[in-house]
């Protein structure tokens, strides 16, 4: 019957009588009892919905035939044409998107996907466009009411700034005039609306380049500089990084994927505006209009965007910058805020420019650029004046060869010595300063020991004058260390250094004393520490020791050298070379001077100091330090503070102290910037941390998968034994904490280092890579390396469970007991060996239960592997009776789990029906 009334339904659908053939198909739907007929009627009747325009019922109709079928075609079709009447687009695109891969080449599928697909695409972006513009106007709104509250206009300027950071609301901003209200934002001089104009800026210029360059022009570069240039720290700071990302995003510096608005920009246009930014950055560098904070970020721009980034490039910018504006930063290095008419500055400003003109000249790279870099120092400094030497001392903190060399340019030296002998006191601080930047070759001085020490003596009793009186003694600090931890080469009569330490101490705790003058006093500890019976004295003086770490955690950041420089010295943790025996007895023999260590630089003194320095509290200081700007915090002195973390960190009681002062965090950017020799010392450290702590409190958040990377790092064969011991073990603690952890570790590619390392000769690292196996074993990515036909990994884990260090077989069972659980197709390859029947029958009656138990582990995953054959060979070998014997013991809280792993074997053997149950008889 059902059959009869669709075939009149079809008959009636095809002469165009709609409403009876509707009539048939429903009549057939109520009696109809077979699934696929009954989904054809559905499919038939939803047509006939279609072309009465009712939407709703041809959709559910579809449905119902999708349902018995979901590669119904003609259903999936007609649902789509039904959903798109109905305005649900993302519907009937997934219906005709289904069509078309069922059917690739049908030209009314792909016709029909393709304009919904525009559809949807401009009702999305039109959605988004009338929804943003009308926020962005709102926020304009209410930012430039001067009536509005103040949470208000404070939530709207948050709200632009993170809408600026999307590249739609970038671009929404900029198509809704946005520039020139941020414009006048800017205008209204309050420090607020300035930041929040600024902030947006920026977002909208990053990775977009033709809007970066339409940015520019708008505001105009002597608008950012002039910005720039007030005398407020965070403007300054914003309006620095607003030129970063101008500058990322012309240069192509920040690495994202531009889109067509590429193309609109021309190189040529392109590299005018960097020139017109560089040239008004290096105006703004000996500008009396710019604040000091204005100064420092124009330095710092300098410093971080005019050099190469890769060796293979060109190097016009440095060239260009140094012929339009070393003159300039040389006027910063000159200056004297003693004297009046200076420029403003900072307590880093002079350093900032020292670092600038370090970094033009390591990247020039030949003579010819060398000889003319000095050549420009030379013709600056023609005017022997007390400016000219405190130029001198700016460029012998920054390229030190360039200074040396001028300081032995005829009337240099005689000039200093002049200036000693001066009336004026600031002609005495300014020489002073120069005689200790100038000796810090040993040539230079044991020239000046013979020539200035007794003028320095005489300087430092008679002044009353205490920051003339610090700097003198200072430079006596200085000359008095020349001979660097060399017992035998003191330079001054025993007990000098010692009484010199004293009144560096006796300065630095002295709060009356201004910050810039506090800070010469850890200059003077800075050398002195060089000698043993100082360093002692210092790290027993607790509260000289957290007046240092308080001065490192201030503004001045100039200091941060000279703290790194004293607890390097403190903590022994620069590198020495291991010197013969015979080779000293041929020294002496031969009359050759050999060093000698001070009997307080012996291990235990060295141990003392470490926890003298942790219990002041050096952590804390150590982790403001690494927060500084990068001009100042130059690669050098990452290194030492990876140093000195690798120092503290050495005995495993310390860590804990180390976290909870943040040294963790601390830790990870002195791991992924700076020197070579600095990542691996901070990446030591690290891994000397995350071994023994847990993850969560030592590297708290997203920190924590930052750690994976220098961890892996310390693997590579060319690191030592005790760097790759230490790895292992802090990844292997940071494997067993979570799954998201794992698979960061698989990523950054550990895997093949780790298995490397578990064919080691070394015991301890061959356990070690183990044990980080035993807890990647369980990550999906790890499993499928080890199921890859070809490979002996399985087998390796096989044979490193049968070897007779108990803690090894434990790793090494624990991961096969994981792994087979996991992945039953293993059991089989187990049998890889020869020896596996053995190994498994060995751990199964191993004394130690954490062994017997894992063996036991595998013996039952080998039996629950759906391979009857491996599960009939288990049962008969001598395992049947091992397994009998464990399972009837006695319980046993020690043995327990044990003794209830080969009871659930022998229950499962019997379940395989490869063992009947015991029966006594009747």
């Amino acid at each position: 019957l059902s059959q009869r009334l669709k075939d009149e339904g079809n008959k009636h659908f095809q002469a165009g009588e709609t409403d009876e053939a509707i009539d048939c198909y429903s009549k057939a739907i109520k009696v109809c009892k077979d699934k696929k007929v009954l989904a054809v009627i559905h499919r038939n009747r939803s047509a006939c919905y279609l072309k009465k325009e009712n939407y709703v019922n041809a959709a559910s109709d579809a449905s119902k035939a999708i349902d018995v079928d979901a590669a119904d075609i003609k259903a999936l079709y007609r649902r789509c044409q039904a959903l798109e009447k109905l305005g649900k687009l993302d519907m009937a695109f997934k219906d005709v998107q289904r069509c078309a891969t069922l059917e690739p080449k049908n030209k009314t599928f792909l016709e029909t996907l393709r304009r919904l697909g525009a559809e949807i695409q401009s009702k999305v972006s039109l959605k988004s466009t009338f929804s943003t513009d009308s926020r962005v106007q709102n926020m304009f709104d209410i930012l430039l009411d001067e009536e509005m509250e103040k949470d208000k206009r404070e939530k709207a300027a948050n709200n632009l700034i993170v809408l600026s950071r999307e590249d739609a609301g970038a671009e929404r901003i900029f198509q809704n005039n946005g520039v020139p209200l941020l414009v006048n934002m800017i205008e209204t001089g309050k420090p607020e609306m300035i930041l929040a104009a600024v902030r947006t800026l920026s977002g909208m210029c990053t990775g977009h380049k033709a809007r970066a360059m339409a940015i520019v022009h708008m505001v105009g570069v002597d608008k950012m500089c002039s910005i720039m240039a007030v005398d407020n720290e965070e403007i300054a700071l914003a309006t620095c990084n607003f030129f970063q990302c101008v500058n990322d995003s012309l240069t192509g510096g920040d690495a994202r994927e531009y889109g067509k608005e590429e193309a609109l920009v021309l190189g040529e246009t392109e590299s005018s505006s960097l020139a017109t930014i560089l040239l008004s950055l290096l105006e703004m560098v000996a500008s009396k209009k710019v604040s000091g904070h204005g100064r420092d970020q124009a330095l710092n721009l300098l410093t971080k965007n005019v050099p190469r980034r890769h060796k293979n490039e060109n190097n016009t910018r440095a060239l260009f910058t140094i012929d339009h504006g070393l003159k300039k930063i040389l006027k910063v290095c000159g200056q004297i805020s003693e004297l009046p008419d200076q420029l403003p500055m900072t307590e880093n400003t002079q350093l900032i420019a020292s670092m600038c003109l370090n970094k033009l000249y390591d990247d020039l790279k030949c003579d010819p650029e060398r000889n003319n870099f000095r050549d420009i120092c030379d013709d600056y400094l023609h005017h022997l004046t007390i400016h000219a030497i405190n130029t001198i001392s700016g460029l012998l903190q920054g390229p030190f060869d360039v200074g040396n060399a001028l300081v032995g340019r005829q009337g240099i030296m005689e000039m200093m010595v002049a200036l000693c002998g001066s009336e004026r006191e600031v002609d005495q601080m300014v020489a002073v300063e120069a005689l200790i930047h100038a000796s810090s070759k040993m040539s230079r001085a044991s020239f000046i020991i013979t020539n200035g020490v007794s003028l320095l003596k005489d300087i430092y009793k008679k002044t009353k004058n205490e920051r003339i009186k610090i700097r003198s003694l200072v430079g006596l600090c200085k000359l008095g260390s020349a001979g660097g931890d060399d017992y035998s080469l003191r330079q001054f009569a025993e007990g000098s250094t010692e009484k010199l330490a004293k009144q560096c101490r006796k300065w630095l705790c002295n709060p009356q004393i201004d910050t810039k003058t506090r800070k010469w006093a850890i200059e003077g500890l800075a050398y002195l520490t060089n000698d043993a019976d100082v360093k002692d004295d210092f790290v027993e003086d607790e509260p000289a020791l957290k007046a240092m770490f308080e001065l490192a955690k201030s503004k001045d950041k100039t200091i941060l050298y000279s703290v790194a420089c004293t607890l390097i010295n403190c903590a022994n943790c620069y590198d020495k070379k291991e010197i013969l025996p015979e080779l000293i007895q041929l020294a002496k023999f031969s009359k050759q001077h050999v060093p000698e260590q001070h009997p307080k630089d012996k291990k235990d003194f060295i141990e003392k100091r470490v926890k003298r320095l942790l219990k002041a509290g050096v952590t804390s200081a150590l982790a403001v330090m690494v927060k500084a700007d990068n001009a100042i915090l130059t690669d050098q002195t990452k290194e030492m503070l990876a140093r000195v973390f690798l120092a503290l960190s050495e005995d495993p009681r310390d860590r804990g102290i180390i976290v909870a002062q943040g040294g963790g965090k601390a830790l990870i950017p002195l791991a992924l910037e700076g020197t070579d020799l600095g990542k691996v010392k901070a990446s030591h450290a690290l891994a000397k941390i995350a071994a023994i702590s847990n993850p969560e409190i030592a590297f708290p958040g997203e920190r924590v998968y930052e750690v994976v990377r220098p961890l892996v790092s310390l693997l590579h064969t060319d690191r030592d034994g005790l760097q790759n011991f230490e790895a292992l073990k802090g990844l292997t603690n940071l494997a067993g904490y979570s799954e998201k952890l794992r698979v960061k570790i698989v990523k950054e590619k550990a895997l093949p280092e780790i298995e490397n390392h578990m064919f080691e000769e070394n015991d301890q690292i061959r356990q070690a890579a183990t044990e980080c196996m035993c807890n990647l074993v369980t990550c999906k990515q790890v499993q499928e390396r080890y199921m890859e036909d070809g490979n002996d990994k399985l087998k390796l884990l096989v044979l490193l469970s049968g070897e007779d260090d108990d803690n090894l077989q434990i790793a090494a069972a624990g991961a096969l007991a994981m792994i087979t659980a996991s992945q039953k197709k293993l059991c089989t390859k187990l049998t890889c060996t020869t020896q596996w029947l053995e190994i498994m029958q060995r751990l199964c009656l191993h004394t130690n239960p954490k062994i017997q138990h894992r063996g036991l582990v595998i013996v039952y995953n080998m039996l629950n592997s759906e391979d009857s054959e491996l599960a009939k060979k288990l049962i008969e070998s001598e395992l049947l009776e091992i397994l009998s014997v464990i399972g009837k013991a006695e319980d046993n809280p020690k043995r327990q789990e044990p003794i209830d792993a080969a009871r659930t074997c022998l229950v499962k053997a019997l379940e395989l029906g490869l063992i009947k149950p015991f029966t006594s008889p009747s």
